[in-house]
């Protein structure tokens, strides 16, 4: 549940589909469920940690699809 909850709070960061803050670093939380997301869907090695909030956001949805996670 509290993945879903980190999940959540990003979700609400985001406006018109754009990062207010988009160009930042990815926050140490988004950095450890992209981890997290990246080893359920078998593809370790798409985790990157220079990734910005915007790019992190695109990416923890991508992998939550290959996840399988809801």
């Amino acid at each position: 549940m509290r993945v879903r909850t980190i999940y959540f709070v990003f979700a609400m960061s985001v406006f018109g589909g754009e990062w207010l803050s988009g160009d930042d670093p990815m926050t140490g939380a988004q950095a450890s469920y992209l981890k997290t997301l990246c080893e359920q869907a078998g593809t370790s090695e798409l985790f990157d940690e220079t990734l910005t909030k915007a790019e992190a956001s695109k990416r923890i949805d991508e992998m939550r699809q290959k996840a399988k996670v809801a």
